[in-house]
C-alpha cells in the first residue's frame, strides 16, 4: 500500500503534459486587483492598484513574468485620521478613500500617485526602494480624479486628470503642489468622441505613455448599450493635437495602459467587471501599426497568452495564517488588510501565541460600521475560507465570527444572548442583516467555513460549522452576492468581532485557511 501510495504522488508531482496549462491564461488573476498601474524596471515589473477603504493601502506588488504577482509593500498604513476612516461618529468611508493610482520610475526614484475623495487632496508618494517602502508622503488640494502622474524629457511633470473633458496641470519641482502661475488647461476637449456621442461613462482613468516620441493616452469610456471600451489618443507633442480612436471593446475589459517585455514584446494591462468577485485583471497582446498600438486578437482578449503558466494566487495574493509568528516577523501578512483603520489597542498576535485576538472596546449596532475587521481577497472561480475560534472570554451581546464581506455581507459566528452561546448565520443579501438560523453552542470552540462560488458569474456563498473540524453541518441560507457599488469592492474573507451590550471580552482565532476551487 504504501508503494501504491508514493506512486501515486510522484504521479501528482509529474508536469503536466497539455500544453495549453504552460500558458498564462486570461483572466491574469481571477481576484479583486482593480485600476492597475505597471511598469517594468530592468527584469521586474511592479504594479499598484485600489483598495479604497482598506488599510494600509494603495498595495504595490511584483512580478518577474508579467504573471505571478506577490504582494510586497503598501504606500501608506493610515491615510488620515479621520472620522470617516477611523469608522468613529457613526461615519465611514466606502468605496471612497483612495482611488486609481499611477505609478512611475524616474531618475531612481519609485514614485505612486492616488486621489482621496475622503480628504479632497491629491497624493504622491516616493522611495528609493520599492520593496522595502519607506514612502515619503506629500499631499495637496484639490483630489485629481483619475489622475495620471507623467514626466516628460524636457524635465517637466504633470497630472492629467478629470473626465470626459480631461485636464492637465503642471507639478512643481518637488511635487509637493501645482506649479505656481502655471494655470489648468484642457487636455481634451472630449476624450470620450471616438467612442460615440451618448455615454453612461465619459472617458477617465487616464494614463499617458511616450512611446518612440509619440504620447499616448489610455482612456475608458462607456458608450450606451455597447459597454466598457478601450479609447487611445495620440500625439507628437503634449500639447496636441490628438487624434483618437477605439481600441478595444470587447466584455468590458477596459481601463490600464502599456506595458512592454524586455524583449520586445508589448501588452495592455486592463480589468474586467465580473460581478461579485470585483474587478479583474486581463492581458491583451499589443501589435504596433503605423504608430498605433493594436490591442488583442481579432479585436477580442484572448484565453490564452504566450507568457509562463500562473503557479496560483496562494499564498502571494492570499495566503492561510495559522498566526504563528516568529521574532522580527511583521505582526500580519502583506495580504491582510483592515475594514478602515483599525484601532490597534484591541487586537494582537502576541497576547496569546498562535492567535489572533480581537478585542472589543465599543458599542456597536451594525457590522459594517464595527472596526478591527481584517480581511482579504476571495478567489474566481471558486475559493473557501474556514477558520477555528476559541469563544471562551465572549461578554453577553457579543458577535465574531468569519464573513463574506461586502455591504450585502453573509456571516456565519457565534453570538452570546442571555447568557447562552449560538451559532447563527446572518443573510444581508437583501440590504438589511436578517439573523436567518440560531444552533445552540455548548462548547468554547467552533469551526467556520465559507464557500464562495463566481463560475460563470453564478455568485453564491453557503456557510457551514463543525464542532470537531471533521463533520460539516450547513447553516442559514445561501447569499446571493452582489457587487454593490457603495462599498465598489469584490467580496472579502473578514474575521470579526464586536461588541452590542458590553465591552471587554474577546475571542481568540487559532487560524485562517483559505483553499482555491479552479473549476
Amino acid at each position: 500500500m504504501k508503494k501504491i501510495f508514493k506512486l501515486i504522488f510522484a504521479c501528482l508531482l509529474l508536469p503536466v503534459s497539455d500544453a495549453a496549462l504552460s500558458q498564462a491564461q486570461n483572466p491574469l488573476i481571477f481576484a479583486d486587483v482593480p485600476d492597475m498601474a505597471m511598469i517594468r524596471v530592468g527584469e521586474n515589473y511592479y504594479m499598484s492598484s485600489t483598495t479604497m477603504h482598506m488599510n494600509p493601502g494603495l498595495p504595490i506588488m511584483k512580478s518577474a513574468d508579467l504573471v505571478n504577482w506577490k504582494i510586497i509593500n503598501y504606500a501608506y498604513d493610515m491615510l488620515a485620521d479621520t472620522p470617516e476612516l477611523n469608522l468613529t461618529d457613526g461615519k465611514n468611508t466606502y468605496s471612497k478613500g483612495t482611488w486609481a493610482s499611477s505609478l512611475r520610475f524616474h531618475q531612481g526614484i519609485y514614485y505612486v500617485s492616488t486621489f482621496s475623495q475622503t480628504t479632497g487632496e491629491t497624493y504622491i508618494f516616493k522611495t528609493k526602494d520599492i520593496e522595502k517602502g519607506n514612502w515619503e508622503k506629500a499631499s495637496f488640494k484639490p483630489a485629481y480624479h483619475d489622475s495620471s502622474l507623467f514626466f516628460d524629457d524636457d524635465g517637466k511633470t504633470y497630472l492629467i486628470h478629470n473626465a470626459h473633458t480631461l485636464k492637465i496641470v503642471e507639478l512643481n519641482d518637488d511635487l509637493t503642489g501645482v506649479r505656481p502661475g502655471v494655470p489648468e488647461k484642457i487636455f481634451i476637449e472630449n476624450a470620450s468622441a471616438p467612442a460615440g456621442e451618448i455615454m453612461s461613462l465619459g472617458a477617465e482613468g487616464s494614463q499617458l505613455f511616450k512611446v518612440k516620441g509619440k504620447y499616448y493616452l489610455f482612456n475608458i469610456c462607456a458608450p450606451t448599450g455597447k459597454g466598457r471600451t478601450v479609447v487611445i489618443h495620440r500625439a507628437d507633442s503634449i500639447n496636441g493635437p490628438w487624434e483618437g480612436r477605439v481600441a478595444l471593446q470587447d466584455r468590458g475589459i477596459a481601463q490600464g495602459g502599456l506595458i512592454d517585455t524586455p524583449d520586445g514584446r508589448w501588452f495592455a494591462y486592463l480589468f474586467r467587471d465580473y460581478g461579485s468577485v470585483g474587478r479583474i485583471p486581463y492581458l491583451v497582446p499589443v501589435k504596433w501599426e503605423d504608430g498605433w498600438p493594436i490591442l488583442g486578437e481579432n479585436g477580442m482578449a484572448p484565453d490564452k497568452l504566450d507568457l509562463p503558466a500562473s503557479t496560483g494566487l496562494i499564498p502571494n495574493l492570499v495566503a492561510s495564517d495559522e498566526f504563528d509568528r516568529k521574532n522580527g516577523q511583521a505582526a500580519l501578512p502583506l495580504v491582510w488588510q483592515w475594514n478602515h483603520n483599525p484601532d490597534n489597542k484591541l487586537w494582537s498576535v502576541h497576547e496569546r501565541k498562535g492567535y489572533l485576538r480581537l478585542k472589543t472596546g465599543r458599542i456597536d449596532t451594525s457590522f459594517v460600521q464595527a472596526r478591527n475587521t481584517l480581511t482579504q481577497r476571495t478567489i474566481g472561480p471558486a475559493s473557501t475560507g474556514s477558520t477555528l475560534l476559541d469563544v471562551s472570554k465572549m461578554k453577553e451581546g457579543d458577535f465574531a465570527g468569519l464573513s463574506a464581506f461586502q455591504k450585502n455581507f453573509g456571516q456565519v459566528g457565534v453570538k452570546v444572548e442571555n447568557g447562552k452561546k449560538w451559532i447563527v448565520m446572518v443573510n444581508a443579501g437583501s440590504d438589511q442583516p436578517v439573523e436567518v438560523q440560531q444552533v445552540p453552542l455548548s462548547q468554547n470552540h467552533v469551526y467556520l467555513k465559507i464557500d464562495c462560488d463566481f463560475t460563470d458569474t453564478r455568485d453564491v456563498a453557503t456557510f457551514a460549522y463543525s464542532l470537531d473540524g471533521k463533520a460539516w453541518s450547513p447553516i442559514g441560507d445561501t447569499l446571493k452576492m452582489t457587487y454593490a457599488i457603495p462599498h465598489f469592492m469584490g467580496y472579502r474573507f473578514g474575521l470579526f468581532n464586536y461588541a452590542t451590550k458590553n465591552t471587554g471580552g474577546y475571542v481568540d482565532f487559532d487560524w485562517f485557511r483559505i483553499k482555491y476551487k479552479n473549476k
